[in-house]
């Protein structure tokens, strides 16, 4: 479309693209709302404050390869071994086991992360205590195959205990902070039992033949996240991963890879919920994938629906390509991540963009410059997401509509060519009153049947020439 005096057409695709229209609408129909008014009353701060930060860290940064799951034999493409030992797997996985005795993150610093990630706009954080592989990123009592121990070198800083120094530089930045964890280990005996091989991710043994040692290691989990849950200081989030761990009353057949789980895995989620909401009072509790009262909202992964939804819902996706670190990341432009946003807020969902420190303990220096540009537009736009609602039709063509503030704001999201607003736009909807974000003096409108057509003067159009989202404010 050319950048002179046409009206913005509001039947234009999304600057997404296809690939959002590739994922159905989410099943919601088994959501269940929590009860308690503390909860209830953490839930809707939480889904207020919009965008947050989660980050895979762990030792399989000292390979740059995907986080766990070459330790899973199965035939998928994210579980390929790389190196000289992938010939063999347990040679391949003595070696990735080893990677703790050479792990030494010695430029780690939170603060520099969280000063980032305030400066971006986010409001949250969520950090991986504990990955598929269970190598431990806190000191806990239950394993020796911890960031702690004393066959990792990095046991000796004074910051060992990352988990600890990584919330606690969050919440000093007054972040709301979550532990992930994930509930299936690959690496303690209770979970994959050596009197078996693994088979796939899945427990390599049938708890029901079986129950003293499925009861071992739910005991040992639910050690460990009480130990997340005492001695971290306060805890908003417990995210948890890893969703073949359920019972397999919740199995869904419609889903593929749930229908591959071979055990009732239940870990008993009433007594962990329990244990860790009386320790930490209105914690949000996020069992993943596995609908019911203990999954307090959904997280669609690396995808966003298609539609509105009426749950409270976070979409997880990752910055660049790959959830762990990676030697070159292939990091999106700030302008995509900054109409994700908007699009998921839109929808009523919240953003969790996931970052991977590296095996020095630093993030990739793109990463600190993308957020440094969110973080320029969030400075002026933030009205338009942080304590807002959606509103109908939510998101239609470009469009995309919330409510907050005691104002109305409609965002536009340009496609790549539209690089500056025309003289004329037309307006899905009318007010008396209508600015732009950025601008305080009021445009020139004119009610139409559709809505409003509004005059942008051009020293208006000069300066925000380039903007990855155009909000309109109407009062």
């Amino acid at each position: 479309m050319k950048r002179t005096h046409r009206l913005l057409a509001l039947c234009l695709l999304t600057a997404f693209g296809a690939s959002a229209q590739q994922h159905s609408e989410q099943n919601n129909s088994h959501y269940v709302a929590p009860t308690d008014p503390v909860v209830k009353q953490k839930l809707s701060q939480w889904q207020d404050i919009k965008f947050g930060l989660l980050m895979h860290w762990g030792t399989y940064s000292e390979r740059g390869i995907v986080e766990s799951w070459s330790l899973c034999p199965e035939d998928e493409g994210w579980c390929e071994r790389k190196g000289p030992t992938a010939v063999n797997y347990f040679d391949y996985k003595k070696g990735y086991e080893g990677l703790q005795t050479t792990f030494n993150p010695v430029k780690f610093n939170p603060e520099r992360w969280a000063e980032a990630a305030k400066n971006a706009g986010m409001k949250y954080m969520i950090f991986t205590t504990k990955h598929h592989d269970g190598f431990c990123m806190f000191d806990t009592k239950q394993t020796d195959y911890k960031i702690t121990d004393a066959k990792t070198p990095f046991s000796t800083n004074p910051r060992s205990n990352v988990t600890k120094e990584i919330l606690e530089a969050f919440r000093k930045q007054n972040f709301m902070v979550g532990t992930y964890f994930s509930k299936p280990d690959w690496h303690v005996d209770s979970y994959w039992w050596p009197y078996f091989p693994p088979k796939d991710r899945n427990v390599n043994y049938d708890p029901k033949k079986h129950p003293a040692m499925w009861n071992k290691f739910k005991d040992f989990t639910y050690n460990q996240i009480q130990e997340l849950m005492t001695g971290y200081g306060k805890v908003d989030i417990l995210w948890l991963d890893g969703g073949w761990v359920r019972p397999f009353s919740t199995i869904d057949t419609t889903i593929s890879w749930q229908k591959t789980i071979p055990f009732d895995q239940d870990i008993d989620m009433a007594r962990i919920a329990a244990m860790g909401r009386k320790n930490q009072p209105g914690l949000l509790v996020v069992d993943r994938t596995v609908e019911g009262e203990f999954e307090n909202y959904a997280t669609p992964e690396q995808t966003i629906p298609d539609k509105y939804m009426p749950i409270p819902w976070e979409s997880c996706m990752t910055m660049g390509d790959s959830w762990s670190y990676i030697p070159k990341e292939n990091f999106k432009p700030a302008r995509k991540l900054i109409q994700t946003l908007v699009d998921i807020v839109a929808k009523n969902g919240n953003l969790l963009l996931n970052i991977a420190p590296g095996p020095d303990g630093e993030w990739h220096e793109e990463a600190y410059a993308r957020l440094k540009e969110i973080g320029s537009w969030v400075a002026v736009n933030g009205e338009s997401i942080y304590g807002t609602k959606p509103v109908t039709p939510y998101r239609q063509g470009q469009w995309a509509f919330t409510s907050g503030n005691g104002a109305s704001y409609i965002s536009y999201l340009p496609t790549e060519a539209e690089t500056m607003l025309p003289a004329k736009v037309a307006l899905p909807k009318s007010a008396k009153t209508i600015t732009i974000l950025g601008v305080k003096q009021p445009l020139k409108v004119t009610k139409t049947a559709e809505g409003a057509s509004v005059v942008i003067p051009e020293k208006i159009r000069q300066q925000l020439a380039k903007q990855p989202v155009w909000v309109f404010k109407l009062v």
